[in-house]
């Protein structure tokens, strides 16, 4: 926070009060020590992380991107822990014990007591610390490799002998192991499934041993506000878990960082801290309620935290026990205006009783493509009214965004909509599917596609590349004609990609080209390129004199066909490179 200094407790090493006529109050242990070189003063500066921006209005205001504290959850926001709460971190077998000394005769105090008793104990001992070593591909180089590097994270048990935890805490995963609380083991663990638009990944051990005396975590309900939530896990600040309380702050619709979509999300004002992702958010009824994994960076706030709530978990896992892989969340392939101006509703023939949105571009690639059209207003959507502004009944005095019901199906159902056009009402069963972006959020755990030529390198855009080559801050620095097919391009089709001149190795080939540089190939010896597979076998299968290609901004590059392929082959010598093409290309 720009210049504020948070003060931050260490538990004592004897927590119990000494006196009985004084009243204990301790601060959580952090766990995890994912940053380098931590604090340990009292008063300290924010321990460095990296952040990753989110929106394009106001750039001070930032999600934490978790995966840049290499598989961490968001940095500290301060813990908060009432000042009759204790914390037993070392003696007890998964006990969370809350309790004050409370002065002899105070009332006040015995019913504090009291009712702390009353809460419902978790089941911390399901809870895990996740070992993972990450070896992120190079997308600006993409023969390589990075560096790997490790980092720990938080995950639980769940039934079926399977873990969760965040996808961004296992993404590029080499290897992933497992340690149970209070004990010295690490296991091996395997990766079942990773959904990135969720931020959740399954994961299992196939040792026995792990399993033993251990009591799965149980989900609860989707919590109401002002309800109190516990968020257990191993962040930063020592090596044993960490307990902090707060309550459920708000419910809505909200942008996931790592997955670049917007599904239903808790904020709470518990502390959720780097190592804190994967964690379970457990109810005062000791049932889990959610999975930490992001929190709010912005100079005028503090203790936002962010958890994926039940719902979200519950169709991640039955996705993957119908489908035996994760298929991802569906999606409308809408984009929509909202109809609260009385005129635009009369433009568009709606009477005074009807409410709705109105469609303004439909995805190409998406299934309602064919029925759904420009300017058709959505009235209803599975037999649940749309409001002008877009939102649905939820909860009792609560409302949300029509998108949530659409989140609730799986890729494949079937859903009424019902629309009106031009006066007339109709209703369409609509199959629905996973989003079809342009360029990509993720790869999918492959090694990015590339084809070089002459000493020209071409590769395909996806949010990683630019990332790679702009910084986190790409929405801003990378060029208007990328982010404008970033945030508004549409795909025409399932297998379109963004194909660039990435940049251009130097050699006597291609003297004069050297400064073009992620620039976008329009057109291969006046074809179109879809994709960068359709342009690697138009050039390796070429014949005529010369490989022309059209690139954006009317720019031409010419080349001698016979010499450029000859000469591809000392360039790659000369760069260590060991393939003119990625393996996806040679199929």
């Amino acid at each position: 926070m720009a210049g504020l200094k948070r003060k931050r407790g260490r538990k004592p090493k004897n927590s119990i009060a000494q006196n009985a006529n004084t009243t204990t109050s301790t601060a959580a242990v952090y766990d995890g020590g994912i940053p380098p070189n931590p604090t340990s003063e009292a008063t300290s500066q924010e321990p460095p992380t990296l952040r990753r921006g989110r929106g394009r209005g106001r750039p001070k205001k930032q999600v934490e991107d978790p995966k840049n504290d290499g598989g961490a959850s968001p940095e500290r926001r301060g813990s908060r822990l009432p000042d009759h709460a204790h914390i037993n971190g070392g003696g007890g077998e998964g006990e969370f014990l809350a309790f004050a000394a409370a002065p002899t005769g105070d009332p006040r105090h015995a019913a504090e007591v009291a009712h702390s008793a009353a809460k419902a104990v978790p089941s911390m001992d399901a809870v895990v610390k996740v070992f993972c070593v990450h070896t992120e591909p190079n997308f600006s180089l993409p023969w390589q490799r990075k560096r790997q590097y490790s980092s720990s994270s938080s995950g639980f048990i769940i039934g079926g002998r399977r873990v969760l935890t965040n996808a961004h805490s296992v993404e590029h995963h080499t290897q992933v192991k497992l340690k149970k609380r209070g004990s010295d083991t690490k296991y091996l663990a395997t990766v079942l499934a990773i959904g990135n638009e969720c931020d959740i990944a399954m994961l299992t051990v196939s040792d026995d041993e792990f399993w033993e005396g251990v009591t799965p975590v149980e989900f609860g309900d989707l919590p109401a506000l002002q309800d109190a939530v516990t968020v257990v896990g191993y962040p930063i600040g020592g090596d044993t878990i960490s307990v902090t309380s707060g309550v459920v702050s708000r419910l809505e619709i909200l942008s996931y960082v790592h997955g670049s979509t917007e599904l239903l999300g808790l904020q709470i004002d518990a502390a959720i801290n780097s190592g804190n992702s994967g964690g379970p958010a457990f109810s005062d009824k000791g049932k889990c309620v959610g999975i930490a994994f992001q929190s709010l960076k912005y100079e005028d706030v503090e203790n936002i935290g962010y958890v994926i709530p039940t719902p979200v978990i519950m169709h991640f896992i039955q996705d993957y026990q119908k489908n035996g892989a994760y298929t991802g969340f569906p999606v409308l392939g809408v984009e929509w205006q909202k109809m609260e101006n009385p005129d635009l509703r009369m433009a568009m023939g709606m009477t005074s009783n009807q409410k709705g949105v109105r469609i303004r571009r439909i995805e190409p690639t998406a299934p309602e493509s064919h029925v759904l059209k420009p300017s058709d207003v959505i009235i209803s959507f599975d037999g649940v009214n749309i409001a002008n502004d877009g939102t649905v009944p939820f909860r009792h005095g609560e409302r949300i965004g029509f998108s949530y019901l659409v989140s609730q199906k799986y890729t494949g159902d079937s859903a009424a909509v019902k629309v009106l056009r031009n006066s007339v009402m109709f209703e369409f069963s609509i199959k629905l599917a996973t989003h079809k972006r342009l360029i990509p959020a993720h790869i999918r755990e492959k090694p990015p596609s590339y084809y070089i030529v002459g000493g020209f390198v071409f590769t395909a855009v996806s949010v990683p590349y630019l990332r790679s080559e702009y910084g986190k801050e790409y929405e801003f620095e990378a060029p208007v004609k990328l982010l404008d097919k970033h945030l508004h391009g549409m795909a025409q089709s399932v297998d379109e990609q963004v194909v660039l001149v990435s940049q251009v190795l130097v050699a006597d080939i291609n003297i004069g080209y050297e400064e073009i540089v992620n620039t976008q190939v329009m057109a291969f010896n006046g074809k179109p390129v879809k994709n960068l597979k359709i342009l690697a076998a138009m050039v390796e299968a070429c014949d005529e004199e010369f490989l022309k290609f059209d690139l954006e901004y009317d720019q031409i590059v010419v080349l001698q066909t016979k010499s450029a392929k000859a000469a591809t082959a000392d360039i790659l010598a000369m760069h260590c490179i060991p393939s003119p093409m990625s393996d996806d290309l040679k199929t």
